[in-house]
């Protein structure tokens, strides 16, 4: 049986490797080309970057991280709520789902001035910006989850005369949670980058206008630090739920793990 710290390193060391060669050869381009540091910097520049403005990358990441949480939330909240609402009725399911499909073409770019002219430059227009990015996945997963659950399942506790509610509580929503978690995966790579956006467009603080200010004065360097910190975020966030994922539904994951187990050894007949 591998252990989890050598199934860890197993997963993790090509995307390591594969980061690293990507940065030697990086490196070696912009020392071999001579390519100005304001077009390209090098990774060893950045890295300076990311060292002398430490205190203030930090600073601007936590609004972000602040505007990105509070958005989140909210659309978990929001999100799973217009689910179970939709759900309960067949009627407005397909009067309310072409809406939601057809909001998601257009680009947030469009709108997110008219937050900011609205609601003003403080947090509350960034917060919009990534209710909206993180909404549409949250209610879709949620919507799927539902619609799967087993109908043997629900006839079997309806027999035993349990209410809608309680099928719903005790059937319905655990069977919904794997893909509920699934949307939100998906949500929680969108919520950063909502952030961003909204500080794009109007906002005093933020890695969305420390890129704009570092763009305006051609500190090319500085673009690719903050964009670090970004990647950063997301993949802490991601990891923050896959980790809550695996507290919520250990079952699940004890079943991957037998069924690993199960496909990494040779079957009575094959091993003869």
């Amino acid at each position: 049986m591998n252990s989890p710290a050598r199934r860890f390193l197993r997963n993790a060391l090509p995307s390591a490797v594969a980061v690293a060669v990507l940065l030697l050869l990086w490196e070696s381009y912009v020392d071999l080309t001579g390519i100005p540091r304001v077009i390209l910097p090098a990774p060893s520049a950045v890295g300076e970057v990311l060292i002398i403005d430490a205190g203030i990358l930090l600073a601007n990441a936590w609004v972000t991280l602040i505007e990105t949480v509070v958005g989140f939330a909210a659309a978990m909240a929001v999100g799973l709520g217009f689910a179970m609402l939709i759900d309960r009725s067949a009627m407005l399911r397909r009067a309310i789902y072409p809406l939601l499909v057809a909001s998601q073409t257009v680009p947030s770019i469009a709108y997110a001035p008219l937050l900011v002219i609205w609601f003003g430059y403080e947090i509350l227009p960034k917060v919009l910006v990534v209710l909206i990015y993180c909404f549409f996945p949250i209610v879709v997963a949620a919507l799927d989850g539902f619609r799967a659950t087993d109908p043997e399942l629900i006839r079997l506790f309806r027999t035993f005369g349990a209410s809608g509610r309680q099928i719903f509580a005790k059937v319905r929503f655990p069977n919904a949670l794997p893909a509920i978690f699934s949307g939100i995966r998906i949500a929680i790579t969108y919520s950063v980058t909502g952030a961003i956006v909204g500080e794009y467009v109007g906002a005093s603080q933020g890695l969305g206008i420390y890129i704009q200010l570092a763009k305006n004065r051609f500190q090319v360097d500085r673009v690719f630090a903050a964009i670090l910190v970004i990647a950063v975020l997301s993949i802490g966030l991601f990891a923050l739920v896959s980790l809550v994922e695996r507290l919520a539904l250990p079952w699940q994951f004890a079943a991957r793990a037998r069924q690993r187990e199960a496909g990494g050894q040779p079957s009575a007949v094959g091993g003869q």
